[in-house]
């Protein structure tokens, strides 16, 4: 059985604008899939849908076999704004879904602090958010995330706001993470390389309206170099794919 299963999902607004048409993609259990495309292309939307946060306007969506009808635990979300209460420590944050599902004190934070190791942050969970530097947010982000013991994370842009050294090794955190807690991942990316070197899976969106243009599978084996033949090949093909939505919006350069 497929960790998620989309079928035909369209989604049109009040105004008439068609963000996506009728969209179908099957993700295995533990797969690790990038959403790629320009912006406007429709794979925040696919994500939010996959989430439960809107609805499809026609079509379905299905995590593990059960319809998504609304936003829920089996479903980690992790949004490009850390997103962090910053009256709770870097462990009261992580501990706040456990707490929400009532459980006991001593049981989610055992959670959040096994979560917190995971992510590296063992000596740092007394601290507020203003005190973390915006990677270390990001990883109570995932740490949070990750305390509901979703079978799928979602992920939209999360790296977005770092800068480019930390965002690679939040990229190399990440996979690490991944391989140790598997979960299907989902991740909307506007990055190739980003694409490339993380996911087994790269879907290209179409723009206007969202489709999905190709699906690339990536073959190279882990840890991935970003300056091998093998990934500057890669990297060129999906650059000319995503360059022609590009195209489609007028933007040049």
């Amino acid at each position: 059985m497929k960790s998620i299963q989309i079928e035909r999902v369209s989604k049109s607004y009040t105004e008439g604008a068609l963000a996506l048409d009728e969209v179908s993609l099957e993700l295995s259990e533990n797969s690790f899939t990038c959403l790629l495309g320009p912006s406007g292309c429709g794979k925040s939307t696919l994500l939010n849908m996959i989430a439960g946060f809107i609805e499809p306007t026609t079509g379905y969506i299905l995590v593990d076999g059960r319809e998504v009808t609304h936003a829920g635990a089996d479903r980690g979300v992790v949004f490009q704004e850390y997103a962090l209460f910053p009256w709770r420590t870097a462990i009261e944050n992580v501990e706040f879904g456990p707490m929400v599902q009532g459980v006991s004190r001593a049981e989610r934070r055992a959670t959040a602090r096994a979560y917190l190791s995971l992510v590296g942050l063992a000596e740092h969970e007394g601290k507020y958010p203003r005190e973390l530097s915006g990677g270390m947010k990001q990883r109570v982000a995932i740490a949070r995330a990750l305390a509901n013991h979703p079978s799928v994370l979602l992920m939209d842009e999360p790296f977005g706001a770092l800068d480019a050294q930390t965002r690679e090794v939040m990229q190399e955190e990440l996979l690490r993470i991944w391989e140790q807690d598997k979960k299907t991942v989902v991740f909307v990316t506007h990055s190739i390389s980003e694409s490339i070197f993380l996911a087994d899976r790269i879907v290209v969106m179409a723009t206007q309206p969202g489709t999905i243009k190709e699906i690339v599978d990536v073959a190279l084996p882990h840890p991935r170099e970003r300056s091998s033949a093998e990934f500057v090949a890669l990297e060129r093909e999906i650059k000319r794919l995503v360059r022609e939505e590009v195209a489609k919006l007028g933007v040049t350069g």
